[in-house]
């Protein structure tokens, strides 16, 4: 067995070999790496101009660019990089400050509905420049002009089988 075989259970319960090309590996692992390294660095970025955290500024560009501002908490967990659970504790803590509110939709109760405010519009817009030069300077420039669309349509058909798993799934 090689280094990148493992040793995995099998449907019908006892071990099969598993095995993952070693540059599937580096890939995988250079991709958490990058992503990790450079969302710090814009957190901080967006931390010493005293504007809003990241998580905040991912969930109300989701609810600006959303039809009335407005989401359900189901479709926003579903587009922002956060657990379910966290958005909703993100949106709280937003609606808590007047940058979002939380409604429940009265014809189902089990409906909740998350919106931007009018605040949360100006959070946006004077948090995106910085937030786009941290891009610029943490990620994008790092890789070539012709680097950047060969890796987009790589992380996109990763992204795109996912979600059809877990729409079929």
């Amino acid at each position: 067995m090689s280094a990148t075989d493992t040793e995995a259970e099998g449907p019908a319960g006892p071990p099969s070999v598993v095995t993952t090309d070693e540059a599937g590996l580096q890939a995988w692992r250079a991709m958490l790496l990058a992503h990790a390294a450079a969302l710090r660095a814009i957190e901080t970025d967006l931390s010493h101009a005293e504007h809003i955290p990241l998580t905040w500024y991912d969930v109300l560009i989701e609810l600006k660019a959303a039809p009335d501002g407005r989401l359900r908490m189901v479709e926003l967990g579903e587009r922002v990089v956060l657990s379910r659970s966290r958005v909703s504790r993100v949106v709280d803590a937003m609606a808590a400050v007047g940058l979002a509110t939380k409604t429940q939709y009265p014809e189902d109760r089990r409906v909740i509905w998350a919106g931007i405010t009018d605040l949360g519009v100006q959070a946006v817009l004077a948090t995106a420049p910085t937030y786009l030069r941290g891009i610029e300077k943490h990620f994008s420039r790092y890789l070539t002009a012709d680097e950047k669309p060969v890796l987009t349509t790589a992380l996109t058909r990763v992204r795109n089988a996912h979600t059809k798993i877990s729409i079929t799934g």
